[in-house]
């Protein structure tokens, strides 16, 4: 008897599947447009900012880009260096308060061959990693399990974000 199929239900993946694929860089878009919430953007620091990974690795992976659209981490100002720690370090504060990972994955992928998905625009990523997260389904399925929607994990950092500044 051969092995049966397992669905998994991601209903959010349809809206990136049927929208159509654009050249415009997926961090100055929304900067742009200034509907945060609907952009995912979690926090706006003085040379930087926090988003949401609208295609997680897992729930929470958030990103710290510069504002200044530039390829080159080389070619980052020492104000937009010390900003982007600045909010990777409040990532990091949001995410063990809202979400409590055990540890965390953080870092920049630089250039095609390094696995860079956006060249043209530094960032870096933070993945919140759990115990035993890594579980079966990436492992023998090449699959990952979401099992929040993005809102849901958006609303409750930016909740615990706000909750932390106004301290």
């Amino acid at each position: 008897m051969g092995r049966q199929m397992e669905i998994l239900w991601a209903p959010w993946r349809m809206e990136y599947i049927l929208s159509p694929k654009e050249d415009s860089c997926i961090f100055c878009t929304p900067l742009q447009q200034r509907d945060d919430r609907r952009n995912l953007i979690l926090h706006r620091g003085k040379e930087s900012f926090i988003i949401l990974n609208r295609y997680p690795y897992t729930n929470g992976h958030l990103m710290v880009a510069p504002y200044r659209h530039i390829g080159l981490l080389e070619e980052l100002s020492a104000e937009e260096v010390k900003d982007l720690m600045i909010n990777i370090q409040l990532s990091i504060r949001v995410l063990k308060g809202a979400m409590s990972p055990h540890g965390f994955n953080i870092g920049a992928n630089v250039g095609k061959v390094a696995g860079a998905g956006v060249e043209g625009h530094v960032h870096f990523h933070i993945v919140p990693r759990w115990e035993g997260d890594t579980n079966y389904m990436p492992v023998l399925a090449s699959t990952r399990v979401i099992p929040e929607h993005l809102q849901q994990t958006y609303d409750r950092l930016r909740d615990f974000l706000e909750r932390l500044l106004a301290r």
